[in-house]
């Protein structure tokens, strides 16, 4: 006899900040090419009352960024995100194609990254499993910085090396390569293309300037 599986049920946003994942091109999915990203607050002891990590996931490369923003606010995300694109300027749009983040407040002004170039979809209410990478690294970057402590205890740049840490890991899937080879060798040919030589050739994170 067959076992009943429990359809999972998905929520309407109530809150639209932008394009549902329903709409996620098939391409960001599939992990077939580069620069399909999820994203997500890691929060600590006080639940986004104090600093928390916000986290970005490269879906093919399986590349982990984190750094550390002062709260749960539109305003902090999007002074992370504009430092990023400060960072990889015009080739921001071919590093970050389609990013998807959750439904909380802390996106709601996340759509103004489409300016740039980049696609922002936003998941479903309560449905970590749409994000099913970034929450499976979030997972990972918790044996740095443990459920229940206050993030503002770590440092910005412990932050970072805690990511650089997880990519620096072989991974199976990706033939025992690393995440952090793998992402130098995208970002060489992003920035091959136009016949700059790549930023960050040692695959480490950096604190945006």
């Amino acid at each position: 006899m067959k076992r009943k599986t429990k359809k999972r049920r998905v929520r309407e946003n109530k809150k639209r900040y932008g394009t549902s994942i329903s709409e996620h091109p098939e391409i960001a999915s599939l992990r077939l090419e580069e620069g399909h990203w999820e994203g997500d607050t890691v929060v600590g002891k006080r639940a986004g009352k104090e600093s928390v990590a916000f986290s970005l996931l490269e879906k093919k490369t399986e590349t982990y960024l984190a750094f550390r923003i002062p709260g749960t606010t539109s305003e902090a995300v999007m002074n992370l995100m504009n430092e990023l694109h400060d960072e990889y300027d015009e080739h921001f749009p071919q590093i970050f194609k389609t990013i998807t983040v959750d439904n909380g407040s802390e996106f709601a002004d996340f759509a103004k990254v489409e300016k740039w170039g980049t696609k922002a979809f936003f998941a479903h209410p309560y449905t970590a499993w749409e994000r099913p990478q970034n929450e499976r690294h979030n997972g990972l970057f918790r044996a740095f910085v443990p459920k229940g402590a206050s993030i503002e205890s770590f440092s910005p740049e412990y932050i970072l090396s805690a990511a650089d840490e997880l990519n620096g890991r072989p991974h199976k899937k990706l033939g025992y390569r690393t995440p952090e080879e793998l992402f130098d060798e995208f970002l060489d040919s992003v920035y091959a293309a136009e016949g700059c030589g790549s930023i960050a050739q040692d695959g480490s994170q950096r604190l945006p300037s």
